[in-house]
């Protein structure tokens, strides 16, 4: 299976998920060797689009991300990346455990939250 690194200039985007609890971690982007060195080395590793560099998830902070399974879409385009969490296991950089921990409104639960209250 070929990866199409085209669409993007040479990246994918990789989906982040915790393999135990299915909890989406975060969204990088690798290129070509980013995956190859995710492969070899059993460890997420991303391409930073601003410093022009590789690097590997949780290197500094000892919040590694092992990996479980590398899975693609149907288009070859997009990469779900299931890994297994290290050291304390927070995976943002502003220390959270998630990186989408912030909502915006909009969703069926602020919805039904207004019908259930009767305000419109």
């Amino acid at each position: 299976m070929e990866i199409d690194f085209d669409k993007m200039g040479g990246l994918v985007p990789a989906v982040i998920q915790d393999d135990t609890s299915n909890e989406v971690l975060m969204v990088g982007f690798m290129n070509a060797t980013a995956l190859e060195k995710t492969q070899s080395s059993g460890f997420a590793t991303f391409f930073s689009r601003t410093r022009n560099t590789l690097w590997m998830k949780g290197e500094t902070s000892g919040n590694l991300l092992r990996v479980r399974r590398i899975l693609t879409d149907c288009d070859d385009d997009t990469l779900l990346v299931r890994v297994e969490r290290l050291g304390e296991g927070n995976v943002c950089h502003t220390g959270e455990r998630t990186c989408f921990f912030k909502q915006l409104p909009g969703g069926t639960e602020d919805v039904e939250g207004t019908v259930a209250g009767g305000t419109s």
